[in-house]
């Protein structure tokens, strides 16, 4: 598993956990399975023993009473010549095997001879009755041979049920030709007492019909209602799970005693089966679950020990940023680890605060003397343009407007530095308010008496102070030289606002003038204010300046 493709420490410790768990929970699962098919599997095989026992007992039962029928029967067969003398030897061999209730012999060459203990039974019922079991075929044998031929029934004489073996002998030298041995059914119910036995066990002794002879593990004898509702194979291998005739879920078992409609039914209730699903739920989803309980604690105990301190962290980076004395918390049940990472960052934060407050403290004085430096520049303008103020008192024509015309220059220079150092910081200059000062400064220096300026600004722009001053020098260049060469011309100058970013200086006289080749410098000052020219001097007109400035 490639841990580095989730990107947070959770994820990864998360995709390692379920790396782990999903093996196991595989081992877990397969092992519930095979434990599971082992234990149903001998749940059938149990089964399958229980009716098979039944089964063995009933046939050897049978066995024994054909052993006492073919005993019993060459013993009347051989001393029982008279009829008189067969009752006597009939009676006194039924007398002595409780449970067996009549028999009918029929010697080689001789009379049949019967006898019974039940009132009910005549000699022509009990011929009638062999005459019967003789019509059909024998059972197969069992095991080794047979000790003749054979036939295990059930049948019913004068109003009771008797379970029926007859035998029939093919050698002449037997002196028995045939016999018929009926037997109270309570006598194998000896043979049904397994002990308790498996709880919810019902087995029973089946004729045709699904008539029940015998039966164990009900409460009334002849209680069928326990049988399937439809036929079972009685040769069937394995036990089926089908509908009772009360509607219930059973689990049923046969073997076969004679065929073909004598045969042991053995049905289970579903217990063992509900327990063995039951194990293998338990067997599967208790490891699950405690994978699953797992994987909470381990993310609970991710979040509280590991995730939570980091995002403490995180967050006290993040709260640097509006509040300075943010600091990462440092507690005693941290991981050591963490801890280290976190006193770390605290000190990495208390050195940058150190190195903030030198910085701050040294961009402070910086502050400060440049703005000394910039009140003694604005102070030595002030006091360069007095100079020339009173150096002017001395002379007359154009010496006196050069000198004008300097101190003119030189109290753009001062404006500028007063405007842009107006809150004790370097900040933009506004244009209106400088070009009016500067405009009056023209006014009040370079015209003369029949001459005028004006100026109409209608904008909030401002530039910086690098810009501003070149754009002074620039409305005194053109003013001056047009106040120079034109007598009694009025001069005006239009600030306005052509959209959001831009601004547009026009010089205008109200009369046609010579317009002089401007000085080398004045392309200087045009590229210092970063402006484009948007209308050339021509006529009236001194010229059109349009600059970006800010917002």
């Amino acid at each position: 598993m490639r841990l580095a493709r989730f990107k947070t420490v959770r994820g990864r410790l998360l995709a390692l956990l379920i790396g782990i768990a999903l093996p196991i929970a595989g081992l877990t699962a397969i092992t519930a399975v095979t434990t599971y098919q082992t234990v149903t599997s001998a749940i059938r095989t149990s089964q399958m023993r229980t009716a098979e026992d039944y089964a063995v007992r009933t046939r050897v039962w049978y066995r024994g009473a054909l052993r006492s029928l073919l005993a019993g029967g060459s013993a009347l067969a051989l001393n029982g010549r008279e009829s008189s003398d067969c009752g006597k030897v009939g009676g006194q061999t039924l007398a002595r095997v409780a449970g067996y209730r009549a028999i009918h012999i029929l010697p080689q060459g001789g009379e049949a001879c019967a006898f019974s203990l039940d009132p009910e039974l005549s000699a022509a019922d009990l011929a009638a009755a062999a005459a019967s079991l003789k019509a059909k075929p024998p059972v197969q044998i069992w095991a080794g041979t047979e000790l003749a031929q054979a036939r295990y029934d059930h049948v019913r004489l004068g109003g009771k049920r008797y379970l029926a073996v007859y035998a029939q002998s093919d050698d002449a030298g037997s002196p028995m030709r045939e016999g018929l041995l009926l037997v109270d059914p309570e006598l194998l119910d000896q043979v049904f007492d397994l002990g308790d036995g498996e709880p919810g066990l019902v087995v029973a002794l089946a004729g045709r019909n699904s008539d029940i002879i015998v039966s164990r593990g009900t409460a009334q004898p002849d209680d069928a209602s326990w049988l399937p509702a439809r036929a079972l194979a009685s040769a069937a291998k394995e036990p089926s799970q089908a509908q009772s005739r009360a509607g219930v879920s059973r689990i049923y078992a046969t073997r076969i005693v004679a065929d073909p409609d004598f045969y042991i039914v053995a049905s289970f209730d579903d217990a063992l089966g509900q327990a063995a699903r039951t194990q293998f739920l338990v067997l599967l989803l208790a490891p699950l679950l405690t994978l699953a309980l797992l994987c909470v604690v381990y993310l609970r105990a991710i979040d509280k020990h590991c995730v939570r301190w980091l995002r403490g962290i995180e967050a006290a980076a993040r709260t640097r940023s509006t509040l300075t004395t943010a600091r990462a918390v440092i507690a005693d049940d941290m991981p050591s680890d963490i801890r280290s990472v976190a006193e770390a960052f605290n000190v990495m934060v208390e050195e940058q605060e150190v190195r903030q407050r030198k910085l701050q403290t040294a961009l402070d004085d910086n502050r400060f003397l440049v703005r000394e430096l910039h009140h003694r520049v604005k102070n030595s303008l002030q006091v360069v343009q007095s100079y020339i103020g009173l150096t002017k008192r001395d002379y007359r024509g154009d010496a006196r407007m050069a000198l004008a015309d300097a101190e003119c220059r030189v109290h753009v220079l001062s404006a500028a530095y007063r405007f842009t150092l107006a809150d004790g910081e370097m900040q933009p200059v506004r244009v209106d308010l400088f070009v009016d000062d500067v405009v009056t400064m023209i006014s009040n220096l370079l015209r003369r008496r029949d001459q005028w300026v004006s100026s109409t600004v209608a904008t909030r722009a401002s530039l910086s102070v690098d810009r501003i001053i070149p754009l002074g020098f620039l409305i005194v260049d053109v003013m001056s030289r047009a106040l120079r060469s034109t007598p009694a011309v009025s001069i005006q100058i239009s600030v306005s606002d052509i959209d959001d970013g831009t601004v547009e200086i026009a010089i205008e006289a109200d009369r046609e003038i010579v317009h002089s080749e401007p000085p080398k410098l004045f392309a200087g000052l045009v590229t210092q204010i970063e402006a484009v020219q948007a209308g050339a001097p021509e006529g009236s007109r001194l010229g059109a300046w349009r600059v970006a400035h800010f917002a």
